[in-house]
């Protein structure tokens, strides 16, 4: 089975963070809400308090297929300065068969550790200076071999269903997708 975590920092973005646990959840997969902060309770960038499956220090990287990265300006800038989890962001990334995703203003760090050169990616339109080398493309979603990115907020459910997509196939994203009357 699939394990997917998802990191949060204080102010991290509400519906970003939230449409995507619902979704993968909603497709029967697993996802941990991780805290970088060790705190057992995270405040989003709207003061919505969200309790966490895990902290960080709980987190056994070695059983997790994905790593995903809300944004919120706040919250992104608190993943990036946590430097356990860019370590493990380094090796999900070296590997080439464990996946990152990242939405809104968090593609912003894969940019800067140099993982877009050449592919296909986007992000917050006020980020998107910071996809060092990447093809931006404006889109809701893009998917570039195991990097899934996503435009902002709005762009929520097709960032989550992508990610839905990656582990159990376009069938599943597309029946998850008509289930909440979201068209594709």
């Amino acid at each position: 089975m699939s394990r997917i975590g998802i990191f949060f920092a204080e102010g991290y973005e509400e519906i970003e963070a939230l449409t995507v646990v619902d979704l993968v959840r909603r497709a029967g997969l697993t996802i941990d809400m991780i805290s970088v902060s060790g705190a057992g309770e995270v405040t989003g960038s709207h003061g919505i308090t969200v309790k966490m499956d895990r902290t960080l220090s709980e987190t056994d990287f070695s059983r997790m297929d994905m790593i995903v990265l809300p944004g919120g300006t706040a919250g992104t800038t608190g993943l990036e300065n946590c430097r356990v989890l860019m370590d493990r962001l380094d090796e999900f990334y070296e590997s080439g068969d464990k996946y990152i995703a990242a939405v809104c203003a968090a593609p912003s760090i894969f940019g800067h550790r140099g993982y877009l050169k050449g592919r296909k990616a986007t992000s917050y339109p006020t980020f998107e200076s910071h996809l060092k080398g990447a093809v931006v493309t404006r889109a809701a979603a893009e998917v570039d071999g195991h990097i899934i990115t996503g435009r902002g907020m709005g762009c929520s459910i097709p960032f989550g269903l992508a990610i839905v997509e990656q582990f159990l196939g376009k069938n599943a994203a597309d029946e998850l997708a008509e289930k909440i009357v979201y068209d594709r």
